[in-house]
């Protein structure tokens, strides 16, 4: 089972939900650390790195002596990386998503591929925990081609889970997608009630089960609950807002070992993950777009 962590915003507590709920589960458990440009997981497991890879992408170069000038190369990118203007084509490697048609409809075989450097991904253990973390280099500004590599690291037996990058941009495309089940971490105010609607219309879109948790519950601000409710969303968790486990995460604590009550809750939220993801399991169509390919 791969299981998605998300959320509409930054500071819901997503990587929270995900580090504890790794740690409650018993059985053989994958964690993908995919919020590439920040990850964090790393600081509530501590984990014995055992490897460290550099992680490259492909970007073409040009033999102008036979470069034409025809300009296919330039008309079949989309993203502008390789421009030809009736002369030489220019070459903007920061843009090139590495998918190679440059270099396919070339008549004259003029263009190869190179490789750059863009991140890191690191590998290692804790406790029943396989750890993997991507991490983007300052600077670099595409991020889905090194969320699939380190999902590429998904587990064959037990359950993957992945914290995601938060918002509802391209990245978080590349991470939610072909997941089994999306949990949706979102806090008691009206900024987690306006991101967790662009999450859940996300949702919605790549036609995914979804439920949400509710982080920080307020007595005092009833409007994502109740949201969650006329919109039919499955509420799995409502986290309390206590100190203590205020004071566990600010120490990068894990609140299931740390605060009484929590390990039970975590548990409670798998139970109820498990008990969703089978009713409402959908079956994929042949035919449907993977939007993964295109984040």
């Amino acid at each position: 089972m791969i299981l998605a962590i998300a959320s509409g915003k930054g500071g819901t507590g997503k990587t929270t939900v995900a580090a504890n709920l790794a740690v409650c589960l018993p059985e053989p458990v994958h964690l993908l650390d995919c919020d590439v440009e920040e990850p964090n997981c790393h600081i509530f497991l501590n984990p014995e790195i055992k490897s460290t890879e550099r992680f490259t992408l492909p970007f073409p170069t040009v033999d102008e002596n036979r470069c034409n000038g025809c300009g296919e190369c330039s008309n079949i990118c989309q993203y502008n990386a390789i421009v030809s203007l009736k002369s030489k084509p220019l070459v903007f490697p920061e843009l090139c998503h590495g998918c190679g048609g440059c270099s396919e409809v070339c008549p004259e075989e003029a263009i190869t591929e190179a490789k750059r450097e863009i991140g890191t991904i690191s590998s290692g253990t804790w406790r029943h925990i396989t750890f993997v973390q991507g991490l983007l280099d300052v600077g670099q500004s595409l991020s889905p081609p090194l969320i699939r590599a380190v999902k590429q690291h998904c587990g064959t037996n037990g359950i993957t889970i992945i914290d995601c990058p938060p918002g509802t941009s391209c990245p978080v495309i590349a991470a939610v997608t072909k997941s089994d089940y999306v949990v949706l971490v979102s806090e008691s105010s009206p900024f987690g009630l306006h991101d967790l609607d662009l999450a859940v219309d996300t949702m919605r879109k790549l036609d995914l089960n979804f439920g949400v948790v509710i982080n920080r519950v307020s007595s005092l601000d009833h409007r994502v609950a109740d949201y969650c409710r006329n919109a039919q969303i499955p509420i799995l968790l409502e986290i309390p807002d206590d100190r203590k486990a205020a004071e566990a995460y600010s120490q990068g604590l894990l609140l299931v070992e740390s605060v009484p009550g929590f390990r039970e809750l975590f548990e409670r939220l798998y139970n109820r993950i498990l008990s969703e993801s089978s009713q409402n399991r959908k079956p994929t169509p042949e035919n449907k777009r993977d939007f993964e390919d295109i984040a």
